[in-house]
């Protein structure tokens, strides 16, 4: 994929955020490397308004902006992302409503279905800290470094993967347990899979042919 094609990718994926509600107005941000800088959202704008251009060029060496504009408040997490793990292409960071009240009211989100433990694993949790600091950028690159997904009291969800759909329908993903996890404790105590379950759905076959299929394909 060129740039051109991840500029178009990022608009793509940032509308779907719009769209699935996982943030209003100028919130999250969302990034994507290619080959040794990221391309972030800009500050101050919501996804919907952006164009392809509109998304900033950082060096992922420095951390210096090198294209006009300016760039997310939160750079300094995405960078930190992409320094702790280089097999990571893409960073979502979103604010999920369900699954903000959630972590709010003291609840985790763990596993209760099988595309939760084939997709995101274990999730990492980080309480408050204050947003676009440098102290949050080191406790998420703490938490990302062997996850797919980090929960921000206060604040929200962010998720990585090998590109903007994988680490878009991780968060999407979240989400939908968040919603899951509300509905069960109308009932009673959510049952959580066992980690024999767990294991057992990320042996499957079925789950690991799915997942190479969003690896190998592209962002869209």
């Amino acid at each position: 994929m060129d740039e051109k094609e991840l500029r178009e990718s990022l608009v793509y994926w940032g509308r779907k955020i719009i769209e699935k509600k996982l943030v209003v107005g100028a919130g999250g941000n969302i990034s994507a490397r290619y080959k040794d800088t990221m391309l972030i959202s800009p500050s101050g704008l919501g996804f919907d308004e952006l164009e392809p251009n509109d998304y900033i060029s950082v060096n992922l060496e420095t951390g210096k902006t090198i294209s006009d504009g300016r760039p997310s408040s939160e750079v300094v997490m995405h960078w930190f992302c992409y320094l702790g793990r280089p097999d990571i292409n893409a960073v979502v960071h979103t604010h999920p409503p369900l699954t903000i009240g959630v972590i709010a009211g003291g609840g985790k989100i763990e596993p209760m279905f099988p595309d939760f433990v084939a997709y995101l694993g274990s999730l990492g949790y980080i309480d408050y800290v204050t947003p676009c600091t440098a102290e949050l950028a080191r406790a998420v690159q703490s938490q990302i470094k062997d996850k797919n997904g980090v929960l921000m009291l206060g604040h929200g969800a962010l998720t990585v993967g090998q590109n903007l759909k994988e680490a878009f329908q991780r968060t999407e993903l979240i989400e939908e347990s968040a919603r899951i996890l509300i509905a069960a404790k109308q009932f009673g105590e959510p049952r959580i899979l066992s980690i024999k379950e767990c294991e057992e759905i990320r042996n499957l076959d079925a789950e690991k042919y799915r997942m190479e299929l969003i690896k190998k394909g592209n962002n869209r």
